[in-house]
């Protein structure tokens, strides 16, 4: 019998998925893989198989329950109170109802209001880097304050905080081990429980604010509020600024597409699809079957693992005609790496825009932009955590 391929795998081009997951691919749309403890889980990498099966209801994002895979020996040493995050790892009416108290501040409208001040963050970054010289880090001078500035406006958590808040949350994705990962969330606990505090006794109107009204109500507990806020503050600085690193080496090093890019605009909304198609920068969405599933030929049983290959859901040729060619012309929005279903990520509509304003002013600003350092020497993150580039340097 043949060995389970591992899940997942680190990258060796930052761009394509990991080699050594192609013959998941191969095997068909659902198949097996193991974890780093040698657990066998389901593996999907049909796209058709992925969007039936995150619709699911009989596959759950409850972390409590004792089946729920954890692809690292990193997270596992994080205590559960701490990874188990309200919204994403809940099912049913309470989801819907945590659901419901964000989705306001998430709305097209609501959105298309933070525009104008996601652009002038790209201008006044953009400003900065000029003035000092014709040389940066992309992912420090530009992409992750960028970011950071979004989500903490969204939130309403101080800009001045976003040294720690940044590095507590490097560590707790990227730490080498897991007592420094464990450590960091309790100290994003901590900080955040600080946070929630103050807002009792100084309410705003921040997104903030409005849990803090949830909680009085009695519709969320502390420690549910404590866990939310720090997913969507990591989630909305850690992703976006990947996103904008990550997409920037990608169109560098595809000058074809990018030179299509440059003498069209309009295809720039299209072009951030594709490249979230094409890069998928979080890999192994993860669920647990609470009852028996036939699927195709395959049966998955109560307490059975279910990860998603995004990398690979998204390179589905069934979907994609050439899929590991980047093709910023093509109509891409259907991939799954905002997730899919009613676990589909709040914010995609931020993140689109965030990309979006970032990469047409930068390109449109330093129109000679180039990579200073050749892709070969740059580190990159492992391939259990969000994907892209350590630093990016940059010259014009």
């Amino acid at each position: 019998m043949t060995e389970a391929v591992s899940f997942p795998q680190d990258r060796s081009c930052p761009y394509h998925p990991p080699t050594g997951h192609r013959p998941l691919a191969e095997a068909g749309p659902i198949t097996r893989a193991k974890l780093y403890d040698g657990r066998e889980v389901w593996i999907v990498t049909g796209h058709a198989e992925a969007r039936q099966l995150l619709t699911d209801e009989r596959l759950s994002s409850v972390r409590e329950n004792p089946a729920f895979p954890v692809t690292s020996e990193r997270f596992e040493a994080i205590p559960l109170e701490q990874r188990s995050t309200p919204l994403l790892g809940t099912d049913g009416t309470k989801h819907h109802a945590q659901r419901r108290m964000l989705l306001p501040r998430f709305t097209n409208k609501r959105v298309a209001e933070l525009r104008p001040r996601i652009q002038q963050v790209v201008d006044e970054l953009l400003d900065d880097m000029i003035e000092k010289g014709r040389t940066a880090d992309l992912a420090t001078d530009f992409a992750l304050p960028l970011s950071s500035n979004v989500i903490c406006a969204l939130l309403g958590v101080p800009y001045s905080d976003h040294a720690f808040f940044e590095k507590q949350s490097s560590l707790l994705l990227r730490a080498t081990t897991g007592e420094e990962s464990a450590a960091a969330a309790v100290q994003l606990m901590t900080y955040m429980g600080e946070l929630v505090a103050r807002k009792e006794q100084e309410p705003g109107d921040d997104l903030l604010d409005t849990l803090v009204e949830h909680l009085r109500a009695g519709e969320l507990e502390r420690q549910e509020l404590v866990s939310l806020a720090i997913f969507m503050l990591i989630a909305g600085h850690e992703s976006t600024a990947n996103m904008i690193t990550l997409g920037t080496l990608t169109l560098l090093e595809h000058p074809e597409q990018f030179a299509a890019l440059r003498a069209d605009e309009s295809l720039y909304p299209g072009a951030v699809d594709e490249l979230l198609r094409f890069l998928a920068i979080v890999e192994g969405l993860a669920r647990v079957a609470t009852e028996e599933i036939e699927i195709g030929e395959v049966v998955i049983r109560p307490d059975e693992a279910v990860l998603f290959a995004t990398s690979l859901i998204n390179r589905d040729p069934a979907v994609y005609p050439d899929p590991d060619e980047l093709d910023l012309t093509r109509s891409a929005r259907q991939h799954v790496t905002f997730g899919y279903g009613i676990h589909l990520c709040l914010g995609h509509n931020l993140g689109r825009v965030e990309m979006e304003v970032a990469l047409r002013t930068l390109f449109t600003r330093l129109p000679d932009l180039h990579l200073a350092t050749p892709v070969d020497q740059l580190t990159f993150s492992s391939g259990d955590t969000i994907q892209g580039p350590v630093s990016l340097p940059v010259a014009w």
